[in-house]
């Protein structure tokens, strides 16, 4: 090294070196003669000696990636495993973090469908931002991701944003007229509910079995049916003269709720929940609301409408 030293005038620090890098990139080795000497490499045999190197590495660190990843999806098995051996049916989550928590996992154990209800209409900030690498994740993993919002969100750029975003990510996602409260599918097999659908702050529920289970299914497959691609706005059925979010109004006012509860549910102000039960009540000539459910039973539009 020092002959190399003298002969370029460099520092042999420098010599080192580069004969350090050199050798990284397989473009020097010793000589099999002399071990001491070190023997210059063409650029074919080198390069392809460090992309051999290179993928022999590759190799192994993905052979130990999916070896961690088996480990941890069985730890994430077997805390789930006894997490339903105490509660085999329902599970009382309470408080933000722990619902939060408890999705985090029902997402990155969820294998093949998601089915949600997102009421309310305008969505937080912050829930979007949650919710966005766990959807993100589900996808990747071709799940199948349905969600129903309702028609409200046309009112907010950022949920309409996001529904978006959804539906170019895979997601299959739907509008409808009004939701009575926020509900989670996991595989056909776990639910989560709010314990109060009028205050979602009081906790959450997780059911497991088939009995519940099923019956939130079917429930969200006849809202699925009912409700209306995302961009298709409020559409008018044929043969009827009232929007889909008119008639959520119409079912919910023949039900007794009052404007506070309806317009929780529609995703809107109390005083649009009053506007649109003002145009119902002039498009079926009604006097009340008690007169307009009459007539509107009359006339079919709420027993055409499941």
């Amino acid at each position: 090294m020092n002959d190399l030293a003298d002969l370029l005038g460099w520092p042999p620090k420098r010599v080192r070196h580069i004969l350090d890098e050199l050798a990284e990139l397989s473009l020097v080795r010793p000589s099999w003669e002399h071990p001491e000497t070190l023997l210059a490499v063409t650029p074919a045999v080198g390069f392809s000696t460090l992309l051999a190197r290179q993928e022999q590495e590759l190799l192994q660190r993905q052979q130990e990636l999916a070896a961690n990843r088996r480990a941890v999806m069985e730890l994430i098995e077997q805390h789930s495993r006894q997490r339903a051996a105490q509660h085999p049916e329902v599970d009382h989550l309470t408080g933000l973090d722990e619902i939060r928590t408890r999705i985090e996992e029902l997402a990155n154990t969820c294998q093949t469908e998601l089915m949600a209800f997102a009421p309310r209409g305008a969505q937080t900030r912050e829930a979007m931002e949650a919710s966005r690498p766990l959807d993100q994740a589900i996808l990747d993993r071709g799940v199948l991701m349905r969600t129903i919002y309702v028609q409200s969100i046309y009112n907010d750029s950022l949920t309409l944003e996001y529904a978006h975003w959804l539906t170019e990510a895979g997601a299959l996602v739907r509008t409808y007229g009004a939701l009575s409260q926020r509900l989670l599918i996991y595989d056909r097999e776990s639910a989560l509910v709010p314990v109060n659908p009028e205050e979602e702050t009081m906790g959450a529920v997780l059911i497991r079995g088939t009995g519940i289970v099923n019956a939130l299914c079917e429930h969200f497959e006849s809202v699925w049916e009912n409700s209306a691609e995302l961009g298709a706005g409020q559409p008018r059925r044929q043969g009827e003269e009232l929007t889909a979010q008119q008639l959520a109004v119409l079912r919910l006012l023949a039900d007794g709720h009052t404007d506070e509860t309806i317009a929780r549910r529609l995703g809107v102000s109390i005083r649009t929940t009053r506007r649109i039960t003002a145009e119902l009540m002039t498009l079926l000539g009604a006097r009340s609301r008690f007169q307009a459910g009459v007539r509107a039973t009359e006339r079919g539009v709420l027993r055409s409408d499941p």
